[in-house]
C-alpha cells in the first residue's frame, strides 16, 4: 500500500500551517464537481512574508525555490482545509507559478521546480502535474513567488 500524504509530509518534517485567510474579496478555494481550485498562495512564514523581492535582482534562484516550496506547502494546507483530509485528493492536476522577476531573468521554470519537486515528494505519483512558470513584473506585497493549483478530488 502506498504511503499517505500525511505520512510523506511527516517523513519530510513538514507540518502544514493553518490555511491562510484571503487578503481581499475572494475565497481561498472553490470546489466544483471533482475539481478543487486553490487561489494563489504566497511564501508566508510564521512571521509573515518570508521571501520578498525580485529574482534576477535581489533574490537568488535558490531563495526563489525555497519560496516556491513554501507556496506549495500552503497549497496543501488550503486543500486540507477544503477537503478535511488530503487523502481525498485524487491527484494534483496543474500548478501555475508566478515569479516576480526582472525582464532579463529567464529561470522561472527552475524557480518553480522548488514547488514541483516538493509536491511530488509529498504526494508521490498523485503530485505529478502539468504547470506553467511565468514572470510577473510584481506580485502582491512584493512577494518573490505566488502559486495557484487545481486538484482532482474523490
Amino acid at each position: 500500500m502506498s504511503q499517505t500524504i500525511a505520512a510523506r509530509l511527516a517523513a519530510l518534517g513538514v507540518d502544514l500551517p493553518k490555511a491562510a485567510a484571503p487578503a481581499a474579496n475572494y475565497v481561498p478555494f472553490v470546489q466544483t464537481g471533482n475539481q478543487l481550485f486553490v487561489s494563489g498562495q504566497l511564501p508566508m512564514g510564521p512571521d509573515g512574508l518570508a521571501y520578498k523581492g525580485k529574482l534576477g535582482a535581489d533574490v537568488s534562484v535558490e531563495q526563489g525555490q525555497a519560496a516556491a516550496k513554501l507556496c506549495a506547502i500552503h497549497l496543501l494546507a488550503q486543500a486540507q482545509a477544503a477537503l478535511g483530509d488530503l487523502e481525498k485528493v485524487a491527484r494534483l492536476v496543474k500548478i501555475v507559478g508566478f515569479v516576480n522577476s526582472t525582464a532579463e531573468f529567464e529561470n522561472q521554470p527552475q524557480v518553480i521546480n522548488g514547488a514541483s519537486d516538493f509536491l511530488v515528494e509529498a504526494m508521490g505519483d498523485k503530485g505529478r502535474h502539468a504547470r506553467s512558470a511565468v514572470s510577473a513584473a510584481s506580485l502582491p506585497f512584493g512577494a518573490a513567488v505566488e502559486i495557484e493549483a487545481v486538484f482532482e478530488v474523490l
